[in-house]
């Protein structure tokens, strides 16, 4: 029984992890498809770019609200069912972390976009958030200090999911937080760097977009034919 309902957490995790707002709020405020501008994603830094500041907080909150949604989503249905399987137990805990991996999930491949969604790194903090606060306080801050500083939205973030694993580790192996949260911050921060490879690169070939420059339309393949 408890297998079926770890499957279940996980699939409506993803699901509400696929909800694209950024593409439905996009549309509102601006009539018009934010993946076809800019990065192409349809996350928070490209709402800004292409429907506007107020677009891009009502995005960015509802991003979050789906990390948040789906740990909680996890801890109702599962609660105190618990199942040993080898030397790993399967408790609360571990559903809502791999409920929250499957929002970023979600987030990045939409089922209801054709898996073209954004990067996830909203969708992750509003896991961690649900699954230990004082980590995504600390990771946000990080961002917010690495993006304002440098103007480059995506060293931010990666710089905030890294902190955000950093501080997770003293607080695990000295005040005993769980191990299966700091093995989420891990998979996400991971999954989020490999995300944002195409911004490392024009980072390093400074080719990168700063915070505030508005996005042009993008060209893609069936516009080149």
């Amino acid at each position: 029984m408890i297998i079926a309902k770890f499957l279940f957490v996980i699939i409506a995790g993803y699901l509400i992890g696929s909800i694209p707002f950024g593409v439905i709020i996009g549309k509102r405020f601006a009539g018009v498809d934010v993946r076809n501008y800019g990065s192409g994603k349809m996350g928070t830094t490209n709402v800004l770019r292409t429907a506007g500041k107020k677009a891009a907080v009502i995005v960015s909150m509802l991003d979050i609200l789906k990390g948040v949604a789906a740990v909680v989503v996890a801890g109702l249905i599962i609660r105190d069912d618990f199942l040993i399987v080898g030397n790993i137990g399967l408790g609360m805990v571990v559903s809502q972390v791999c409920a929250a991996l499957a929002a970023i999930a979600g987030h990045n491949w939409p089922i209801f976009l054709k898996f073209r969604g954004g990067r996830g790194v909203l969708t992750f903090f509003g896991g961690l958030i649900a699954l230990c606060p004082i980590a995504a306080i600390f990771g946000g801050e990080v961002l917010l200090i690495s993006a304002g500083l440098t103007r480059f939205v995506s060293f931010g973030s990666i710089a905030g999911v890294v902190g955000s694993y950093a501080v997770l580790l003293p607080l695990t192996m000295l005040n005993g937080f769980s191990m299966v949260i700091l093995v989420y911050a891990l998979i996400g921060a991971v999954f989020i760097i490999i995300m944002h490879k195409d911004n490392i690169k024009r980072l390093m070939d400074g080719k990168e977009r700063k915070f505030g420059e508005k996005s042009e339309v993008r060209i893609t393949n069936n516009d080149k034919e």
